[in-house]
């Protein structure tokens, strides 16, 4: 008799238990929970509020599976959503088990009870996880005959946000994230048993709800569109988009943020040639599936009735009127050749550029105008900067540098000169991920306990706006904890772009990291200026970070390019609008250049108006506008192809969403402008200037050129001067939603921006009681005063806000002295 072999006994590694699904043995690591498991074997088990990034609630029920423990079965069924793995477990799904599809089948009918039968009208139509899985898992009649419960709807949550309560099933998705993830927990059950919704403290009071929720503030968050895109019913609806489509008449497009550099994926919806919504896409190594309101439903600047959509020339009465193609670029090109070959022409790109749109500014201003005269910075900078930048951030990629992951598993974070919230929200998200989960300590130095500080359970360094070099400096002697922290491995320094307007802070940082091991990177507010470091949009770089004072680099650049290139390095962007607005630079280049984002305005608009002739790329009219000789339209982000690069160095192609517009990309226009002026620059496409940019820095990287070393200044050290009576610190940075140009026609996202207020400390508020002015020579701000525990003697305003334009008005910035006096003056 031939005896059977027996079967291999599965081990078990450490860590690890074994149980049986659906007959089936499977291993899986403990904590597990068995929902996941069950997926990873493929049986799909129907959930509303199960989400992998959020903790388990099991408020819906609807997972129900049996399960047995040494044996003996549990009494009834048990949510897999919330119930871990264990060895020797057995668990039925509804798959093989007929006690478990009943009860699901009863959750569902409990579920249906009350939710309306308004899927033809509602926006969640055709996406509904309801809808699908009450046909899959659901009674096919119902038993319930009475007359369902309703309320009065939408009820607006905020101006994005619109609640229909009746279908709500209660899931606790929404307060979950909001308490969770965002860290605003204002949206919150109310009321207990069958009257039981989620709702604001606002809607409480509206509805006369004896229930509040535990904040008792309004829902403002800049995450609150995530609410809509997790609500597995649509219950949460936006207003942008309510009623404007559905899903079955929407082309979807993968698609990329434009609005900041944390470089978060996106899936863009459109009908008839118009963007309807943008939604996160699912990306875990960067946004995982969150985005923030200004990624989600800032995107209406491009379809705005101002935009430009054909190219623009003065005439001899100095109007601009409109021309053809043929006509702009042969103005254009004879205007720069003049002023090339007189005093000469710079270019200023701007920040919002992709990499591909970058490189063909970079080779047009080498090339065509024969200058290092470029700079991506459009904003406030020091050649201190520049020299980080090159030395410290350019060739950096996700294998060399932070990560998103990096940070999360980090167990000390300094942000220097940084406000998460505001300038990088994912990064954001990921502190307090880091903060939350694993106990990182996130510590930022700057002057209030900010909303970043304290979500990120964080502590505050707190120092005067432009001591904050001087601030490092002294970790060792006033922080050792923090110091000794900083040494150990993992830990990470995030430097902010606004770092440039400290001198000195880029060394100290330098110094820091150097001195503790830990590890730097730099994180800038604009989509495009990664890219554009990399790409040679600065007056002493090439492409890939190399100097434009290095021999070997530029030698292999000028053999690619076939033209001979200058050896000095250009001016920055102060450098060119003052040689402009003295005369020693006669044209001008600007790539969607704001005047007033610029440090000092004032001078910009001199240096347009001196300058003999200027060209402007740009989608919308601008400050450049009224001052530009020959204006070309570009196309927006939807309308081309191409890619950015995120802080982390990490590549973020993406493909044209919307086909056939007409509207034409910079590196083409560029590439165009330059046949016109009798140079070659092949970037024709974005894959053209892909592909070229690619090559050049190939060779660039396996040539003798090399990247210099960080110099560091000695600029900055000396003590600051001391304020008279009347004076104080300014300090100030941008808030997230305020009054950039790409945020235009989207009343909905406005209505969610928060508050401009000057804030002070007590001490200092005494003086000027509930309103303050605060001046400079040229111009003053007024603003309801708020109290923080900032130092004494400084006072914070945003820069970009509704009443509170800081450089426009003021003509200072980040640690400048400015007047304070109360009331309206």
């Amino acid at each position: 008799m031939t005896m059977a072999p027996e079967e291999p006994k599965i081990e078990v590694p450490e860590g690890y238990v074994k149980l049986t699904i659906d007959g089936e043995e499977v291993i899986a690591p403990k904590g597990e929970l068995l929902i996941r498991t069950a997926e990873r074997l493929g049986t799909v088990i129907p959930r509303f509020c199960d989400h992998p990034l959020l903790d388990p609630a099991g408020a819906c029920r609807q997972c129900l599976v049996e399960v047995e423990m040494g044996g003996r079965p549990m009494p009834k069924p048990q949510a897999s959503c919330t119930m871990t793995v264990a060895d020797g477990m057995v668990v039925r799904t509804q798959v093989t088990s007929k006690v478990a599809d009943k009860a699901q089948q009863g959750v569902m009918e409990l579920l249906l009870i009350n939710h309306p039968l308004d899927c033809p009208i509602c926006d969640k139509g055709g996406e509904c996880p309801l809808q699908n899985q009450a046909m899959a898992h659901g009674r096919a009649d119902s038993r319930f005959h009475d007359t369902k419960r309703t309320f009065p709807k939408p009820l607006p949550i905020s101006t994005e946000i619109l609640l229909d309560r009746e279908r709500c099933v209660l899931c606790q998705r929404c307060t979950r994230f909001s308490d969770q993830i965002a860290g605003d927990p204002f949206i919150d059950l109310l009321e207990r048993g069958a009257e039981q919704q989620i709702g604001t403290a606002e809607t409480a009071d509206v509805l006369d709800l004896a229930s509040r929720t535990s904040s008792g503030k309004p829902f403002h968050s800049y995450f609150s569109g995530n609410t809509i895109q997790i609500c597995p019913v649509g219950a949460l609806t936006s207003a942008q988009y309510r009623f404007r489509s559905r899903p079955f008449d929407l082309v979807s497009s993968p698609s990329v943020c434009e609005h900041c550099a944390s470089g978060c994926a996106q899936r863009t919806d459109f009908r008839r040639g118009t963007v309807m919504r943008k939604l996160a896409a699912n990306d875990p190594e960067v946004n995982e599936e969150w985005l923030c309101d200004k990624g989600r439903f800032a995107f209406r600047y491009a379809q705005a009735a101002d935009r430009l959509r054909r190219p623009m020339v003065r005439n001899e009465a100095g109007e601009l009127r409109e021309a053809s193609w043929t006509e702009a670029l042969r103005v254009a090109a004879a205007g720069l050749l003049k002023a090339r070959d007189g005093k000469g022409a710079g270019v200023l790109t701007g920040g919002r550029l992709t990499v591909e749109d970058a490189y063909a500014y970079a080779k047009f201003a080498r090339i065509a105008l024969r200058t290092n005269d470029i700079d991506f910075r459009a904003r406030a900078h020091s050649a201190e900067e520049l020299a980080f930048l090159s030395a410290r951030v350019a060739g950096t990629t996700p294998e060399n540098g932070v990560t998103y992951a990096a940070l999360e598993h980090a167990p000390t974070v300094l942000c220097v000169a940084f406000e998460p919230e505001e300038e990088s929200p994912i990064v954001f998200l990921r502190l307090r991920k880091a903060a939350r989960k694993r106990g990182a300590k996130v510590v930022h130095l700057g002057q209030w306990s900010t909303p970043s500080v304290r979500k990120t359970s964080g502590e505050l360094l707190a120092c005067a706006p432009g001591a904050e070099s001087a601030a490092l400096d002294g970790l060792a002697k006033h922080a050792p904890d923090l110091e000794q922290a900083l040494s150990q491995p993992g830990a990470v320094v995030l430097v902010g772009e606004r770092a440039a307007e400290v001198p000195g802070l880029f060394t100290a940082v330098h110094t820091l990291s150097e001195r503790t091991g830990a590890t730097v990177a730099w994180i800038p507010r604009r989509a495009g200026e990664r890219g554009a470091l990399e790409a040679g949009a600065a007056p002493t770089l090439l492409p890939g970070g190399h100097l434009v004072t290095d021999p070997a680099a530029r030698a292999v650049a000028e053999a690619k390019w076939q033209v001979r290139l200058p050896a000095e390095p250009g001016r920055d962007t102060t450098g060119i609008l003052t040689a402009a607005a003295d005369g020693r630079l006669a044209g001008l280049v600007i790539g969607g250049v704001d005047p007033d984002d610029l440090p000092d305005p004032d001078l910009a608009r001199r240096a347009l108006a001196n300058a003999d002739f200027v060209v402007s790329l740009e989608l919308r009219p601008s400050g450049v506008t009224e001052h530009a000789d020959v204006v070309l339209p570009i196309a927006p982000s939807v309308e081309k192809s191409g890619s950015y690069l995120d802080w982390e160095g990490r590549a973020r192609p993406f493909d044209t969403t919307i086909e056939n517009t007409g509207a034409l990309s910079d590196c083409r226009v560029l590439d165009t402008l330059a046949v016109e002026m009798d140079v070659d620059l092949f970037t024709q496409t974005p894959a053209a200037s892909a592909a070229d940019l690619a090559s050049l820095t190939a060779t660039l990287r396996d040539s003798d050129a090399v990247k210099a070393a960080f110099p560091g200044s000695d600029a900055g050290r000396a003590a600051s001067p001391g304020l008279r009576a009347g004076e104080a610190r300014l300090a100030t940075w941008q808030q997230l939603l305020d009054e950039g140009s790409l945020q235009a026609d989207e009343p909905h996202l406005a209505g969610t921006a928060r508050p401009v207020v000057a804030r002070m400390s007590a001490r200092t508020a005494e003086n000027v009681g509930g309103t303050v002015t605060v001046s400079t020579e040229r111009g003053a701000i007024t603003l309801p005063v708020e109290v923080a525990d900032l130092p004494d003697d400084v006072v914070w305003l945003p820069a970009n806000s509704a009443g509170s334009q800081v450089r426009r008005t003021l003509g200072t910035g980040h640690g400048g002295v400015v007047s304070i006096k109360g009331g309206v003056q």
